[in-house]
């Protein structure tokens, strides 16, 4: 049990209990005001979100289906392969030039498939433009009314007060188990970390208790000193500032847009990455769009990335078309900032 006291380790027993409880009032502050527990997992968002599966593998033993609304990153689709479920992957549906969640289809899902044979529905806040949030909120009303357990995959959603909302809202009007979260993506600290938290106290004991053995104290002790040399006001700041650069990066963005005859893509919804068209150079040839990825990554601009059409990547044995855009076929090449 990860969370269990070490009687020869007082010491790093207490670290470890003053860090949860740290974390816990940080995820209130951000916006979830009701979570009732959470730990810190020495493991990055991926096996965190297994962990939470295989613990749900034991409440649901006839359960082999994950539900699945499409991002394209392949370590939250590998997570559930790995805990040895079968992911059915819900497209996403454009909405302007937004992809959102298809609720629809996500219903007709569950109906077709049987609530007792699917072990929970997986939803994502955090993600790349031109994909937004998922309805958090409508799938959990969803959740609720199948008796679904419901994950949501936070991973760099809590310094932002949109997904937060979404979340508490979430647990608010329906269902949602636990949300997981990184720590290096939201505390500034080295990867190999996460939050595992919840609304339901006896549940989060329970995926802790499902840890194998003892684990390292790096990723606890990390965050520990982070969050006390920053304090309460000094996180706060943090997010203050981080909404102020969104706001900024926005503008700046649109103007580069309108300099080469392209466009900032509207996407309102997405409160944590931009993506704007590249519409000139897919004229000429693909070539062009990855050169320019290249060419920005060669510069060390690390927060830009390019997606082209048409890139066809398998994760565990799945094929996604028009990977990295979330959806088989968006309607031009883009460029990715955050």
């Amino acid at each position: 049990d990860i969370s269990a006291v070490q009687p020869k380790a007082a010491g790093s027993s207490l670290l470890n209990k003053i860090t949860n409880s740290l974390v816990l009032d940080i995820l209130k502050l951000a916006g979830v005001p009701t979570v009732t527990n959470c730990f810190v997992v020495p493991m990055a968002t991926g096996m965190s979100l297994t962990l939470c599966f295989l613990t749900l593998r034991h409440k649901r033993p006839k359960a082999k289906y994950i539900i699945w609304p499409r991002i394209d990153q392949k370590s939250c689709f590998k997570s559930m392969i790995t805990a040895g479920f079968e992911p059915v992957v819900i497209e996403n549906i454009l909405e302007g030039d937004e992809l959102r969640t298809d609720l629809k289809a996500v219903e007709s899902k569950v109906q077709e498939l049987g609530p007792d044979s699917i072990l929970c529905v997986h939803s994502t806040t955090s993600c790349f433009a031109p994909r937004v949030p998922d309805r958090v909120e409508e799938l959990a009303v969803i959740c609720a009314n199948y008796g679904i357990p419901h994950i949501v995959n936070n991973a760099y959603g809590v310094q932002s007060s949109k997904c937060m909302h979404l979340i508490q809202q979430g647990a608010r009007v329906g269902r949602i188990d636990a949300f997981v979260q990184s720590l290096d993506k939201n505390f500034m600290v080295p990867v190999g970390g996460a939050i595992i938290a919840g609304f339901n106290d006896s549940f989060i004991q329970e995926i802790s208790k499902m840890y194998p053995g003892r684990a390292s104290a790096s990723p606890s002790l990390d965050v520990l000193i982070t969050l006390l040399s920053l304090g309460s006001n000094g996180y706060k700041k943090l997010l203050k500032e981080r909404k102020e650069m969104f706001s900024y990066l926005s503008s700046q963005l649109e103007k580069l847009s309108e300099c080469y005859n392209e466009r900032l893509l509207h996407t309102p919804h997405n409160p944590i990455s931009l993506a704007m068209t590249l519409k000139t150079l897919s004229e000429h040839q693909d070539r062009s769009v990855t050169q320019l990825g290249s060419m920005l990554f060669t510069r060390q601009v690390s927060g830009a990335r390019v997606v082209p059409l048409g890139s066809v990547q398998a994760v565990s044995g799945h094929t996604f078309r028009g990977f990295m855009a979330h959806t088989n076929n968006y309607p031009c090449a883009y460029l990715n900032a955050a």
